[in-house]
């Protein structure tokens, strides 16, 4: 029996790293014969081993999901492929302080499955030869993926590495649900008993809130959020200026900047305003989601609106049809803006191979059997006959949930994840979304999508140098808009600070971030 050691890291090299020794020492480039064949590595299909091969496994999974090998889908996937994998997968938070002293100390798995590698990781481990380039592999050994990207040029300049390589596989689902992850609910019970209208303006929803304030119980939040991300729409609308959580959006193929746009000073100048008058949640710019979400379920009800992804996760179900979505206001010029978060339906780092690996070849095969699009759903969901059944059309669809459990919770605990392709295409063909993202398709296509207000920037992998460069500035950027934005609504001052801001954000040198962005996003436009 061909098998790996399972991986651990020793005191020593735990020690070694912890102190930062181990950064004096590079790791090698791969040097390891691949030895697939020894393990009757066949040409196609599957088995994809005649021999036993057991490799070892290392990611991230939810808290909530079981230990691997319990899971029917990776029973299935033993079955299948004829390769047994040795799972170390952690909890997230786990997952992500082991996986650094991993990486630094070299003692690896064969694989990460949900690695958890930022981009930052995926240049600097490839770059060392770390994690081996995949391009030829995938060529060779992965035909369901090489058809897919041969097919999807977008999906495989989102992977590639400005150095030209592919480090990782992707996790791919295109639902297009998170280019627009919050929306505005409106308490449409407090509308009906004060007298009002659902708002289709920005100053018809001030008057709203002015009356809930006026009119609810004693704590009433006419308008609560988690921070200013989420209420990128609201600016839009006031000031005139799309934006997002990153406060860069993609403008005719040119990178913006947001945060220093007049737009965006008139509208926090006006939030101001509705702060002084009681109307925004004092907790908002610090909240965190707990605290956020109890507000909802407060007894008695104090939440008049709020922006967040969905109603039933911040009210609870039995308040759900209490609130109805927003329409996006007009601006100040009578154009309506959905402004597009840079949020990723193609994902990097759902599955890397690492230099130590003897089966890259067999361990590709392995991976490559994911992306047949049915198994990718059940990667996704769930196993067909636990979470998702073939109805009369020959489609996947969910199968309903049990009592005390929601689709989330079942999903965690049935559907492993890792590297997987769902398709715009698959959903009319392979699988049926889950009824509460087919909810929010519907949301999206009547409110949202019409008013599209800016390009979203891609799924750019920055080079080593790239990041280099930024990672500081970024930083530097970040925390000063961010303290500014909550000071001037809480405090105001906006106007008077506007100026010598805007100077600051040049000085700390903006200007070279958004030339580094602008660079990769013309890259990957020409890749793409």
């Amino acid at each position: 029996m061909l098998s790996r050691r399972h991986f651990t890291l020793s005191a020593t090299a735990l020690g070694v790293t912890m102190l930062g020794i181990s950064g004096c020492s590079r790791p090698s480039e791969r040097t390891t014969e691949d030895l697939s064949s020894e393990a009757g590595l066949t040409d196609s299909g599957l088995p994809i081993v005649t021999e036993e091969l057991t490799l070892a496994f290392g990611g991230a999974k939810s808290p909530l999901a079981p230990d691997y090998e319990a899971m029917e889908l990776v029973k299935t996937w033993k079955a299948d492929s004829g390769i047994e994998i040795t799972w170390n997968n952690e909890p997230d938070e786990v997952w992500g302080e082991k996986k650094n002293l991993l990486l630094a100390s070299g003692e690896l798995p064969d694989a990460l499955f949900n690695s958890g590698l930022s981009d930052a990781e995926v240049a600097k481990y490839g770059a060392n030869g770390t994690l081996i380039a995949l391009e030829d592999l995938i060529e060779e050994h992965a035909p369901t993926l090489a058809g897919i990207l041969a097919e999807r040029p977008d999906i495989k300049a989102a992977i590639t590495a400005s150095d030209g390589h592919i480090y990782t596989l992707p996790s791919v689902e295109e639902m297009g649900l998170v280019e627009f992850p919050s929306m505005l609910f409106l308490n449409t019970d407090w509308l009906e008993e004060f007298g009002l209208e659902m708002p289709t303006t920005v100053e018809e929803y001030h008057q709203v809130l002015l009356a809930f304030k006026e009119n609810g119980p004693a704590g009433t939040l006419p308008l609560s959020f988690l921070d200013t991300g989420a209420i990128a729409d609201l600016i839009a609308a006031i000031g005139g200026q799309p934006d997002n959580a990153d406060h860069r959006i993609v403008e005719d193929g040119k990178v913006v900047y947001t945060a220093n746009k007049d737009g965006f000073r008139d509208a926090i100048a006006e939030l101001h305003t509705w702060y002084g008058e009681g109307l925004i949640d004092q907790e908002s710019f610090s909240q965190d989601y707990v605290k956020f979400v109890s507000k909802g379920k407060a007894d008695p009800q104090t939440l008049g609106s709020f922006y967040f992804w969905e109603i039933p996760e911040v009210v609870g179900p039995e308040r759900a049809d209490q609130y109805a979505i927003v329409p996006i206001f007009p601006g100040p010029d009578g154009v309506q803006r959905a402004c597009v978060a840079n949020n990723q339906e193609i994902n990097r780092g759902a599955f890397a191979i690492t230099r130590t690996n003897e089966y890259a070849a067999a361990t590709l095969r392995w991976a490559d059997m994911l992306f047949d699009p049915v198994m990718s759903a059940q990667a996704n969901w769930g196993p067909i006959g636990v979470s998702q059944q073939l109805n009369a059309d020959g489609m996947l669809e969910q199968i309903p949930v049990g009592e005390g459990e929601t689709e989330q919770e079942r999903r965690v605990k049935c559907a492993p994840g890792g590297p997987k392709i769902i398709t715009a295409k698959d959903f009319e063909t392979v699988v049926l979304a889950e009824p509460r993202a087919a909810e929010r398709q519907a949301q999206i296509a009547e409110f949202f999508e019409p008013h599209r207000a800016n390009e979203k920037y891609p799924p750019v992998m920055l080079s080593v140098e790239e990041l280099d460069r930024i990672s500081t500035i970024e930083a530097d950027i970040s925390t000063l808009v961010t303290e500014k934005i909550a000071t001037w609504v809480v405090k105001g001052g906006i106007e008077e600070e506007w100026d010598g801001y805007v100077a600051q954000l040049d000085t700390i040198g903006l200007p070279e971030v958004v030339e580094v962005y602008q660079t990769a996003y013309d890259r990957f436009s020409e890749n793409a």
